[in-house]
């Protein structure tokens, strides 16, 4: 891994909750991309790198489609809740990670598998949740397919955490994760090539990976004009 660089835009003054919320919602939709099952349509990032890695992994590997829940909690400052994966998993242990896991034949979209994994993993009831649309579709190393839906979350929620798949819940302020100035690039070797990736500690935590590239794209397309 490289010395960390920061992103290069400048930061934004942070929106407030209704004017993030608004944004969202003229900007986000309910339309599926087709490349979430089509593994003849590839998604990219916009890094050659990662764009190429994603090409050699969809050569390779069956597509796993996969959908996360982006629930923002409406408080005064608005946050983003995040879990901690526990360390026994297949995928992504101990990672942080946002609440979501495959698309099941069961699940009637990838909204419903995202509200039903929210629930299973942190027990975050649907009651007080409200989707607004779904994120740009986000392709990992290990062949996932993860479609984020963005959601406003109503405080006064109880969380109880799934042991099995999570080891904490736990929220970060929006507006941390929504300045560029937080946002720190690294790079990797993957069969010869470089490829970038965002990372975005925060206190004791180390956000990376899928996820910070998600709250990323999240940046691009609510903050950027």
């Amino acid at each position: 891994m490289t010395e960390s660089i920061l992103a290069t835009q400048p930061a934004l003054t942070p929106l407030g909750s209704n004017e993030f919320f608004h944004r969202a919602q003229k900007r986000l939709n309910f339309n599926v991309p087709a490349a979430l099952t089509d593994p003849n349509i590839v998604p990219t990032s916009g890094d050659e790198g990662t764009d190429r890695m994603w090409k050699i992994i969809a050569d390779e590997n069956p597509v796993r489609p996969a959908a996360v829940l982006i629930p923002v909690v409406e408080r005064d400052e608005p946050t983003v809740l995040l879990t901690q994966r526990s360390p026994h998993l297949s995928s992504h242990a101990g990672q942080i990670s946002f609440p979501g896991g495959k698309i099941d034949p069961t699940d009637r979209s990838p909204l419903d598998a995202a509200l039903r994994e929210a629930h299973e993993e942190v027990g975050l009831e649907r009651n007080f949740i409200e989707p607004i649309g779904y994120l740009d579709l986000y392709a990992t190393g290990l062949g996932f397919r993860i479609l984020p839906t963005l959601a406003r979350v109503k405080p006064g929620f109880e969380l109880h955490i799934n042991a099995g798949e999570v080891d904490d819940a736990f929220e970060v302020p929006l507006a941390f994760l929504m300045n560029p100035e937080n946002h720190q690039i690294h790079s990797r070797e993957f069969r010869g090539m470089e490829r970038s990736f965002y990372a975005m500690p925060f206190a004791e935590r180390y956000i990376w990976g899928a996820t910070a590239g998600i709250l990323r794209v999240l940046y691009e397309r609510i903050y950027l004009p």
